[in-house]
Protein backbone atom coordinates (compact mmCIF):
# COMPACT_ATOMS: atom_id res chain seq x y z
CA UNK A 1 0.00 0.00 0.00
CA UNK A 2 1.02 3.55 0.41
CA UNK A 3 4.18 4.75 2.68
CA UNK A 4 2.62 3.63 6.15
CA UNK A 5 1.99 -0.19 4.49
CA UNK A 6 5.09 -1.91 3.73
CA UNK A 7 5.66 -2.68 0.13
CA UNK A 8 4.23 -5.57 -1.89
CA UNK A 9 6.66 -9.00 -2.47
CA UNK A 10 6.51 -8.45 -5.64
CA UNK A 11 8.36 -5.59 -6.00
CA UNK A 12 11.60 -7.09 -6.30
CA UNK A 13 10.71 -10.44 -7.01
CA UNK A 14 11.64 -11.91 -3.92
CA UNK A 15 10.34 -13.05 -0.50
CA UNK A 16 11.78 -10.68 1.66
CA UNK A 17 9.61 -7.88 2.51
CA UNK A 18 11.20 -4.86 4.16
CA UNK A 19 8.63 -2.56 6.22
CA UNK A 20 8.72 1.70 5.38
CA UNK A 21 8.06 2.23 8.56
CA UNK A 22 11.12 1.69 10.27
CA UNK A 23 10.04 -2.18 12.06
CA UNK A 24 12.20 -5.41 10.85
CA UNK A 25 11.68 -7.04 7.87
CA UNK A 26 9.56 -10.08 7.45
CA UNK A 27 9.85 -13.16 5.80
CA UNK A 28 7.21 -14.46 3.46
CA UNK A 29 7.36 -17.86 2.76
CA UNK A 30 5.91 -19.37 -0.35
CA UNK A 31 2.26 -18.82 -1.20
CA UNK A 32 2.44 -15.73 1.96
CA UNK A 33 2.65 -17.53 5.05
CA UNK A 34 4.27 -15.44 7.86
CA UNK A 35 7.59 -17.19 9.01
CA UNK A 36 9.03 -14.41 11.49
CA UNK A 37 8.83 -11.76 13.93
CA UNK A 38 5.90 -9.29 14.46
CA UNK A 39 5.74 -5.73 13.48
CA UNK A 40 6.63 -3.43 16.03
CA UNK A 41 4.00 -2.47 18.03
CA UNK A 42 2.23 1.24 17.80
CA UNK A 43 4.59 4.00 19.65
CA UNK A 44 2.08 6.02 21.10
CA UNK A 45 -0.23 3.40 22.85
CA UNK A 46 -2.56 5.02 24.69
CA UNK A 47 -0.75 8.91 24.54
CA UNK A 48 -3.50 10.27 22.23
CA UNK A 49 -6.79 8.88 24.18
CA UNK A 50 -5.01 10.51 27.84
CA UNK A 51 -3.89 13.63 26.29
CA UNK A 52 -5.01 16.52 27.92
CA UNK A 53 -3.76 19.64 26.11
CA UNK A 54 -2.50 22.39 28.63
CA UNK A 55 -5.60 24.50 29.72
CA UNK A 56 -6.33 27.76 27.31
CA UNK A 57 -6.10 31.03 28.37
CA UNK A 58 -9.54 31.78 26.75
CA UNK A 59 -12.71 29.83 26.84
CA UNK A 60 -13.43 28.10 22.86
CA UNK A 61 -16.39 30.09 22.86
CA UNK A 62 -14.98 33.46 23.13
CA UNK A 63 -11.79 32.48 20.59
CA UNK A 64 -14.51 31.49 18.23
CA UNK A 65 -16.13 34.64 18.45
CA UNK A 66 -13.16 36.53 18.15
CA UNK A 67 -12.25 34.55 15.03
CA UNK A 68 -15.43 35.63 13.14
CA UNK A 69 -14.96 38.93 14.23
CA UNK A 70 -11.43 38.90 12.45
CA UNK A 71 -12.70 37.01 9.27
CA UNK A 72 -14.98 39.63 9.09
CA UNK A 73 -12.78 42.59 9.30
CA UNK A 74 -10.07 40.62 6.84
CA UNK A 75 -13.02 40.06 4.14
CA UNK A 76 -13.82 44.04 4.42
CA UNK A 77 -9.82 44.84 4.27
CA UNK A 78 -9.34 42.67 1.53
CA UNK A 79 -12.45 43.78 -0.51
CA UNK A 80 -11.65 47.13 0.41
CA UNK A 81 -8.12 47.34 -0.52
CA UNK A 82 -8.70 46.02 -4.08
CA UNK A 83 -8.22 49.74 -5.66
CA UNK A 84 -5.23 50.53 -3.55
CA UNK A 85 -2.88 47.05 -2.89
CA UNK A 86 -1.12 46.88 -5.62
CA UNK A 87 -0.19 43.28 -7.52
CA UNK A 88 3.02 42.90 -5.45
CA UNK A 89 0.67 43.68 -2.51
CA UNK A 90 -2.51 41.24 -3.51
CA UNK A 91 0.23 38.61 -4.34
CA UNK A 92 1.98 38.79 -1.35
CA UNK A 93 -1.60 38.67 0.93
CA UNK A 94 -2.86 35.98 -0.85
CA UNK A 95 0.35 33.90 0.22
CA UNK A 96 0.22 34.82 3.44
CA UNK A 97 -3.36 33.88 4.03
CA UNK A 98 -2.46 30.28 2.54
CA UNK A 99 0.63 30.13 4.35
CA UNK A 100 -1.04 31.32 8.01
CA UNK A 101 -3.56 28.60 7.07
CA UNK A 102 -6.88 30.92 7.00
CA UNK A 103 -7.17 30.73 3.44
CA UNK A 104 -10.14 28.79 3.48
CA UNK A 105 -11.95 31.03 5.15
CA UNK A 106 -11.31 33.79 2.42
CA UNK A 107 -11.69 31.26 -0.85
CA UNK A 108 -14.05 33.62 -2.76
CA UNK A 109 -11.94 36.53 -1.86
CA UNK A 110 -9.18 34.80 -3.13
CA UNK A 111 -10.03 33.61 -6.65
CA UNK A 112 -11.61 36.96 -7.15
CA UNK A 113 -8.53 38.54 -6.68
CA UNK A 114 -6.38 35.82 -8.83
CA UNK A 115 -8.75 35.81 -11.68
CA UNK A 116 -8.63 39.64 -11.83
CA UNK A 117 -4.78 39.43 -11.67
CA UNK A 118 -4.41 36.60 -14.26
CA UNK A 119 -6.15 38.79 -16.49
CA UNK A 120 -3.97 41.59 -15.82
CA UNK A 121 -0.89 39.38 -16.23
CA UNK A 122 1.41 42.02 -18.49
CA UNK A 123 1.66 44.47 -16.26
CA UNK A 124 2.82 41.49 -13.55
CA UNK A 125 5.32 40.09 -15.88
CA UNK A 126 7.02 43.70 -16.46
CA UNK A 127 7.82 43.83 -12.86
CA UNK A 128 11.49 43.05 -12.62
CA UNK A 129 11.42 41.54 -9.02
CA UNK A 130 12.25 37.59 -9.32
CA UNK A 131 10.11 37.41 -5.73
CA UNK A 132 6.86 38.77 -7.48
CA UNK A 133 7.47 37.08 -10.65
CA UNK A 134 7.99 33.61 -9.83
CA UNK A 135 5.83 34.21 -6.54
CA UNK A 136 3.18 35.16 -9.29
CA UNK A 137 3.75 31.85 -11.03
CA UNK A 138 3.12 29.58 -8.44
CA UNK A 139 -0.30 30.88 -6.89
CA UNK A 140 -1.85 30.98 -10.28
CA UNK A 141 -0.38 27.41 -11.16
CA UNK A 142 -1.54 26.01 -7.52
CA UNK A 143 -5.08 27.54 -8.11
CA UNK A 144 -5.20 25.97 -11.91
CA UNK A 145 -4.56 29.37 -13.44
CA UNK A 146 -2.17 28.82 -16.45
CA UNK A 147 1.03 31.04 -16.58
CA UNK A 148 4.14 30.42 -18.92
CA UNK A 149 7.36 29.47 -17.65
CA UNK A 150 8.26 32.31 -20.41
CA UNK A 151 8.10 34.97 -17.71
CA UNK A 152 11.45 33.44 -16.14
CA UNK A 153 13.12 34.38 -19.66
CA UNK A 154 13.83 38.34 -18.53
CA UNK A 155 15.74 36.56 -15.42
CA UNK A 156 18.36 35.06 -18.02
CA UNK A 157 21.71 35.97 -19.66
CA UNK A 158 21.57 36.05 -23.48
CA UNK A 159 23.44 32.34 -23.29
CA UNK A 160 19.91 31.19 -21.48
CA UNK A 161 21.37 30.88 -18.38
CA UNK A 162 20.05 32.45 -15.02
CA UNK A 163 22.00 35.68 -14.06
CA UNK A 164 24.40 35.23 -11.48
CA UNK A 165 23.51 38.43 -10.00
CA UNK A 166 20.39 36.42 -8.69
CA UNK A 167 22.88 35.15 -6.27
CA UNK A 168 22.65 37.71 -4.09
CA UNK A 169 18.47 38.00 -3.94
CA UNK A 170 17.97 35.10 -1.23
CA UNK A 171 14.27 35.82 -1.05
CA UNK A 172 13.73 35.44 -4.53
CA UNK A 173 16.28 32.56 -4.93
CA UNK A 174 13.76 30.72 -2.08
CA UNK A 175 10.73 32.52 -4.44
CA UNK A 176 12.03 30.62 -7.89
CA UNK A 177 13.06 27.09 -6.24
CA UNK A 178 9.47 26.78 -4.48
CA UNK A 179 7.72 28.13 -7.69
CA UNK A 180 9.81 25.58 -10.18
CA UNK A 181 8.42 22.69 -8.54
CA UNK A 182 5.20 23.56 -10.39
CA UNK A 183 6.05 22.39 -13.34
CA UNK A 184 4.93 20.40 -15.60
CA UNK A 185 6.61 17.54 -17.74
CA UNK A 186 9.13 18.71 -20.63
CA UNK A 187 9.57 22.10 -18.84
CA UNK A 188 13.15 21.72 -19.47
CA UNK A 189 13.50 25.24 -18.29
CA UNK A 190 12.31 24.74 -14.63
CA UNK A 191 14.18 22.04 -14.07
CA UNK A 192 17.09 24.32 -14.74
CA UNK A 193 15.55 27.01 -12.22
CA UNK A 194 15.51 24.10 -9.64
CA UNK A 195 18.98 23.40 -10.26
CA UNK A 196 20.63 27.28 -10.25
CA UNK A 197 17.90 28.30 -6.96
CA UNK A 198 19.03 25.24 -4.97
CA UNK A 199 22.79 25.75 -5.81
CA UNK A 200 23.00 28.51 -4.61
CA UNK A 201 20.63 28.65 -1.50
CA UNK A 202 22.71 25.84 -0.53
CA UNK A 203 25.81 28.26 -1.13
CA UNK A 204 24.55 30.89 1.21
CA UNK A 205 22.23 29.13 3.50
CA UNK A 206 24.37 29.26 6.60
CA UNK A 207 24.85 32.89 5.86
CA UNK A 208 21.00 34.15 6.06
CA UNK A 209 19.36 35.57 9.31
CA UNK A 210 15.63 34.21 10.42
CA UNK A 211 13.15 33.44 9.18
CA UNK A 212 14.25 33.31 5.23
CA UNK A 213 16.83 31.06 6.94
CA UNK A 214 14.65 28.08 8.42
CA UNK A 215 12.38 28.69 5.35
CA UNK A 216 15.20 27.72 2.77
CA UNK A 217 16.34 25.15 4.83
CA UNK A 218 12.78 23.46 5.27
CA UNK A 219 12.29 24.38 1.02
CA UNK A 220 15.73 22.15 0.41
CA UNK A 221 14.45 19.04 2.42
CA UNK A 222 10.60 19.55 0.80
CA UNK A 223 9.75 22.15 -1.07
CA UNK A 224 6.91 24.20 -0.45
CA UNK A 225 4.49 22.65 -3.01
CA UNK A 226 5.15 19.53 -1.59
CA UNK A 227 4.84 20.56 2.25
CA UNK A 228 2.47 19.61 4.61
CA UNK A 229 0.21 22.70 4.87
CA UNK A 230 -0.25 22.07 8.01
CA UNK A 231 3.14 22.01 9.54
CA UNK A 232 4.04 25.20 7.55
CA UNK A 233 1.36 27.15 8.82
CA UNK A 234 2.78 25.75 12.39
CA UNK A 235 6.30 27.15 11.56
CA UNK A 236 5.42 30.28 9.51
CA UNK A 237 3.18 32.11 12.10
CA UNK A 238 6.01 32.36 14.30
CA UNK A 239 8.28 33.23 11.04
CA UNK A 240 5.81 35.95 10.07
CA UNK A 241 5.88 38.50 13.52
CA UNK A 242 9.81 38.33 12.80
CA UNK A 243 9.05 39.78 8.90
CA UNK A 244 9.54 43.08 10.06
CA UNK A 245 6.09 44.47 8.48
CA UNK A 246 3.10 41.97 9.27
CA UNK A 247 -0.82 42.58 10.16
CA UNK A 248 -1.51 42.41 13.40
CA UNK A 249 -4.93 40.77 12.24
CA UNK A 250 -4.29 38.10 10.07
CA UNK A 251 -1.82 37.12 13.03
CA UNK A 252 -4.49 36.90 15.39
CA UNK A 253 -7.20 35.38 13.52
CA UNK A 254 -4.22 32.61 12.09
CA UNK A 255 -3.28 31.61 16.03
CA UNK A 256 -6.82 31.51 17.11
CA UNK A 257 -8.06 29.32 14.00
CA UNK A 258 -4.80 27.19 14.68
CA UNK A 259 -5.63 27.17 18.21
CA UNK A 260 -9.52 25.94 17.15
CA UNK A 261 -8.48 23.25 14.77
CA UNK A 262 -5.71 21.72 17.01
CA UNK A 263 -8.72 21.54 19.49
CA UNK A 264 -11.01 19.14 17.03
CA UNK A 265 -8.20 17.14 15.66
CA UNK A 266 -6.94 15.86 18.96
CA UNK A 267 -10.86 15.52 19.60
CA UNK A 268 -11.00 13.18 15.97
CA UNK A 269 -7.53 11.74 17.30
CA UNK A 270 -9.14 10.50 20.36
CA UNK A 271 -12.33 9.10 18.89
CA UNK A 272 -9.65 7.32 16.14
CA UNK A 273 -7.47 6.14 18.83
CA UNK A 274 -10.49 4.37 20.78
CA UNK A 275 -12.27 2.73 17.78
CA UNK A 276 -8.92 1.10 16.96
CA UNK A 277 -7.99 0.02 20.07
CA UNK A 278 -11.62 -1.70 20.30
CA UNK A 279 -11.19 -2.75 16.28
CA UNK A 280 -7.59 -4.43 16.85
CA UNK A 281 -8.10 -5.88 20.09
CA UNK A 282 -11.17 -7.43 19.26
CA UNK A 283 -10.04 -8.68 15.72
CA UNK A 284 -6.92 -10.40 17.17
CA UNK A 285 -4.68 -10.11 14.38
CA UNK A 286 -0.77 -9.76 16.15
CA UNK A 287 1.20 -9.54 12.65
CA UNK A 288 -0.54 -6.61 11.54
CA UNK A 289 0.53 -3.06 12.23
CA UNK A 290 -1.70 -0.91 14.29
CA UNK A 291 -0.93 2.76 12.89
CA UNK A 292 -3.57 4.88 13.52
CA UNK A 293 -1.80 7.94 14.59
CA UNK A 294 0.61 8.02 11.43
CA UNK A 295 -2.90 7.24 9.62
CA UNK A 296 -4.59 10.11 10.94
CA UNK A 297 -1.07 11.97 10.21
CA UNK A 298 -1.86 11.67 6.46
CA UNK A 299 -5.14 12.51 6.35
CA UNK A 300 -4.60 15.61 8.74
CA UNK A 301 -1.53 16.85 6.09
CA UNK A 302 -4.20 16.45 2.96
CA UNK A 303 -7.23 18.22 4.54
CA UNK A 304 -6.66 20.03 8.00
CA UNK A 305 -9.56 22.51 7.71
CA UNK A 306 -12.60 21.87 9.92
CA UNK A 307 -14.89 21.26 7.48
CA UNK A 308 -13.45 18.24 6.13
CA UNK A 309 -14.05 16.82 9.72
CA UNK A 310 -15.90 13.24 8.34
CA UNK A 311 -13.57 13.24 5.41
CA UNK A 312 -10.96 12.61 7.92
CA UNK A 313 -12.13 10.30 9.82
CA UNK A 314 -13.80 8.24 7.01
CA UNK A 315 -10.15 8.06 5.43
CA UNK A 316 -8.30 7.18 8.30
CA UNK A 317 -11.10 4.62 9.64
CA UNK A 318 -10.88 2.67 6.05
CA UNK A 319 -7.30 2.95 5.26
CA UNK A 320 -6.89 1.58 9.26
CA UNK A 321 -9.23 -1.31 7.60
CA UNK A 322 -7.66 -1.74 4.93
CA UNK A 323 -3.94 -2.13 6.10
CA UNK A 324 -5.42 -5.44 8.45
CA UNK A 325 -6.33 -6.69 5.11
CA UNK A 326 -3.35 -5.69 3.33
CA UNK A 327 -0.83 -7.24 5.81
CA UNK A 328 -3.04 -10.88 6.20
CA UNK A 329 -2.23 -11.08 2.41
CA UNK A 330 1.43 -9.89 2.45
CA UNK A 331 2.83 -11.28 5.27
CA UNK A 332 0.75 -14.13 7.07
CA UNK A 333 -1.92 -15.92 5.43
CA UNK A 334 -1.38 -18.93 3.20
CA UNK A 335 -2.03 -18.50 -0.73
CA UNK A 336 -5.19 -20.62 -0.51
CA UNK A 337 -6.64 -18.79 2.86
CA UNK A 338 -5.41 -15.61 0.47
CA UNK A 339 -8.20 -16.91 -2.30
CA UNK A 340 -10.30 -17.91 0.62
CA UNK A 341 -10.72 -14.08 1.65
CA UNK A 342 -10.88 -12.34 -1.70
CA UNK A 343 -13.90 -14.79 -2.41
CA UNK A 344 -15.58 -13.85 1.01
CA UNK A 345 -14.71 -10.31 0.66
CA UNK A 346 -16.16 -10.30 -3.81
CA UNK A 347 -19.34 -11.82 -2.17
CA UNK A 348 -19.62 -9.50 0.86
CA UNK A 349 -22.32 -11.23 2.85
CA UNK A 350 -21.60 -12.07 6.45
CA UNK A 351 -23.19 -15.79 5.63
CA UNK A 352 -20.01 -16.26 3.83
CA UNK A 353 -17.72 -16.00 6.69
CA UNK A 354 -17.84 -19.46 7.52
CA UNK A 355 -15.56 -20.03 4.13
CA UNK A 356 -12.63 -18.35 6.45
CA UNK A 357 -10.36 -19.89 8.93
CA UNK A 358 -11.12 -19.31 12.07
CA UNK A 359 -8.37 -16.14 12.82
CA UNK A 360 -10.60 -13.67 9.88
CA UNK A 361 -13.56 -13.88 11.32
CA UNK A 362 -14.03 -11.05 12.82
CA UNK A 363 -11.43 -9.68 10.44
CA UNK A 364 -14.53 -9.81 7.78
CA UNK A 365 -17.38 -9.60 10.52
CA UNK A 366 -16.25 -6.18 11.33
CA UNK A 367 -15.07 -4.81 7.79
CA UNK A 368 -18.71 -5.41 6.99
CA UNK A 369 -20.06 -4.18 9.89
CA UNK A 370 -17.94 -0.66 9.64
CA UNK A 371 -19.07 0.00 5.82
CA UNK A 372 -22.20 -0.64 7.37
CA UNK A 373 -22.20 2.47 10.03
CA UNK A 374 -20.96 4.37 7.41
CA UNK A 375 -23.46 3.75 4.91
CA UNK A 376 -26.00 4.47 7.59
CA UNK A 377 -24.26 8.04 8.74
CA UNK A 378 -24.84 9.11 5.12
CA UNK A 379 -28.00 11.21 4.18
CA UNK A 380 -30.35 9.84 1.95
CA UNK A 381 -29.32 11.28 -1.51
CA UNK A 382 -25.67 10.26 -0.90
CA UNK A 383 -26.21 6.52 0.07
CA UNK A 384 -25.26 6.02 -3.72
CA UNK A 385 -21.65 6.73 -2.67
CA UNK A 386 -21.45 3.45 -0.44
CA UNK A 387 -21.50 1.49 -4.01
CA UNK A 388 -18.56 2.88 -5.54
CA UNK A 389 -16.65 2.67 -2.24
CA UNK A 390 -17.78 -1.77 -1.95
CA UNK A 391 -16.49 -2.17 -5.67
CA UNK A 392 -12.70 -0.50 -5.08
CA UNK A 393 -12.57 -2.04 -1.76
CA UNK A 394 -12.82 -5.50 -3.41
CA UNK A 395 -11.02 -4.19 -6.08
CA UNK A 396 -7.59 -3.52 -4.11
CA UNK A 397 -8.57 -7.13 -2.37
CA UNK A 398 -8.41 -8.68 -5.85
CA UNK A 399 -4.86 -6.25 -6.13
CA UNK A 400 -3.44 -8.11 -2.94
CA UNK A 401 -4.60 -11.44 -4.41
CA UNK A 402 -2.58 -10.80 -7.49
CA UNK A 403 0.45 -9.77 -5.76
CA UNK A 404 0.52 -13.02 -3.10
CA UNK A 405 -0.36 -15.35 -6.62
CA UNK A 406 3.15 -13.67 -7.95
CA UNK A 407 4.74 -14.09 -5.04
CA UNK A 408 4.63 -17.44 -4.35
CA UNK A 409 5.61 -18.49 -7.86
CA UNK A 410 8.54 -15.90 -7.24
CA UNK A 411 7.51 -14.30 -10.45
CA UNK A 412 9.95 -11.19 -11.10
CA UNK A 413 7.20 -9.17 -12.88
CA UNK A 414 8.47 -6.26 -15.62
CA UNK A 415 8.24 -2.58 -14.31
CA UNK A 416 4.51 -2.55 -16.61
CA UNK A 417 3.17 -5.23 -14.74
CA UNK A 418 4.67 -3.99 -11.43
CA UNK A 419 3.06 -0.42 -12.19
CA UNK A 420 0.27 -1.97 -13.43
CA UNK A 421 -0.84 -4.25 -10.36
CA UNK A 422 0.91 -2.00 -7.19
CA UNK A 423 -0.54 1.29 -8.63
CA UNK A 424 -4.06 -0.31 -7.53
CA UNK A 425 -2.18 -1.82 -3.73
CA UNK A 426 -0.37 1.99 -3.34
CA UNK A 427 -4.98 1.98 -2.45
CA UNK A 428 -4.84 5.77 -3.49
CA UNK A 429 -7.73 4.63 -6.32
CA UNK A 430 -10.11 3.77 -3.45
CA UNK A 431 -8.59 5.97 -0.80
CA UNK A 432 -9.44 8.87 -3.17
CA UNK A 433 -13.04 7.56 -3.40
CA UNK A 434 -12.93 7.22 0.27
CA UNK A 435 -12.42 11.20 0.90
CA UNK A 436 -15.27 12.24 -1.57
CA UNK A 437 -17.92 9.94 0.46
CA UNK A 438 -17.15 12.49 3.26
CA UNK A 439 -17.73 15.37 1.32
CA UNK A 440 -20.93 17.59 0.97
CA UNK A 441 -22.98 18.00 -2.14
CA UNK A 442 -19.82 19.45 -4.26
CA UNK A 443 -18.94 15.96 -4.35
CA UNK A 444 -22.00 14.80 -7.49
CA UNK A 445 -22.16 11.17 -8.27
CA UNK A 446 -20.59 12.56 -11.56
CA UNK A 447 -17.67 13.50 -9.66
CA UNK A 448 -17.54 9.65 -8.20
CA UNK A 449 -17.93 8.02 -12.27
CA UNK A 450 -14.95 10.35 -13.12
CA UNK A 451 -13.11 9.10 -10.16
CA UNK A 452 -13.91 5.09 -10.40
CA UNK A 453 -12.80 5.25 -13.46
CA UNK A 454 -9.08 6.10 -12.33
CA UNK A 455 -8.30 9.14 -14.75
CA UNK A 456 -4.94 10.25 -15.06
CA UNK A 457 -4.84 12.57 -11.81
CA UNK A 458 -5.33 9.74 -9.74
CA UNK A 459 -3.33 6.96 -11.36
CA UNK A 460 -0.44 10.06 -11.32
CA UNK A 461 -0.98 10.00 -7.27
CA UNK A 462 -0.86 6.26 -7.27
CA UNK A 463 2.19 6.28 -9.33
CA UNK A 464 3.81 8.69 -6.87
CA UNK A 465 2.65 6.72 -3.56
CA UNK A 466 3.78 3.49 -5.48
CA UNK A 467 7.27 5.11 -6.50
CA UNK A 468 7.95 6.65 -2.94
CA UNK A 469 6.87 3.61 -1.08
CA UNK A 470 9.43 1.32 -3.03
CA UNK A 471 12.26 3.76 -3.06
CA UNK A 472 12.02 4.01 0.89
CA UNK A 473 11.43 0.26 1.57
CA UNK A 474 14.24 -0.89 -1.42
Amino acid sequence: MAPLIQAASVVNGHEMVTKADGSSTVQVASGGADTSEKFAPSVWGDFFVTYVPPISQRPEDWMRERAEQLKGQVRQAFKGGKDTMTIADALTYVDTLERLGIDNHFREEIEEALNLLHVEQAEIDGSNSLHITTLKFRLFRQHGLWASEDVFDKFREDQGSFSESLGNDPRGLLSLYNAAHMATPGEVALDDAIAFARGHLEAIKGNIRSPIAEQISRALDIPLPRFTRRIETMHYIDEYEQEGVYDDMLLELSRLNFNLVRILHLKELKDLSLWWRELYETMKLPYARARMVEIYFWTYGMLHEEEYSRARILFAKVFGMVSLLDDTFDVHATLEECHKLNEAMQRWDENEVSILPEYLHMLYIKTLGNFKEFEDALEPNHKYRMTYIKKAYKLSSEYYLREAVLSSKKYRPSFKEHEEISNMTSGLPMLTLVTLMGYGDVATQEVFEWVDRVPGMVRSGSQVTRFLNDMSSY
